[in-house]
């Protein structure tokens, strides 16, 4: 969500996943810190903006998959996998990216909160597609 490489992937990720799952994609659905400061918003009022939405976001959510690359894992990702495993939600991770900043991979209090981290684009969305949805839930 930092830059346009990011936010590209991201977007392509939604894409991916969407015909499957309804996404909320914080760049694209919610409102972004950055745009509400250069609007004129008090920064503590936009941080809290912006904290409020996630947190009710996650709040209808049932899966929360979180984007793991980079050589630190986000906070706002790391925050994100504990409160929604607090919640009892399902929680799985995408890390296309090999960096790591311990020698032993990522941090075991992130990695206990997930579910299942996929290597890939290919295999989240084969996972996803392999979710029942709700609707085919009621039919059955």
């Amino acid at each position: 969500m930092f830059n346009d490489r990011e936010r590209i992937f991201n977007l392509q990720i939604a894409g991916a996943l969407e015909m499957n799952l309804d996404i909320f994609l914080p760049q694209r659905d919610g409102t972004l810190l950055v745009n509400m400061i250069a609007a004129g918003v008090p920064a503590v009022v936009a941080e809290q903006r912006v904290f409020q939405q996630d947190c009710e976001a996650m709040r209808r959510s049932e899966i929360l998959i979180a984007v793991l690359d980079g050589g630190h894992i986000d906070e706002g990702v790391a925050f994100e996998i504990g409160f929604m495993c607090a919640l009892g939600r399902v929680c799985v991770g995408l890390q296309t990216d090999v960096r790591r900043a311990l020698p032993s991979g990522n941090n075991p209090m992130l990695i206990g909160g997930l579910s299942k981290i996929f290597s890939d684009l290919e295999g989240l969305t084969a996972w996803v597609q392999g979710i029942p949805r709700e609707q085919d839930a009621k039919r059955g």
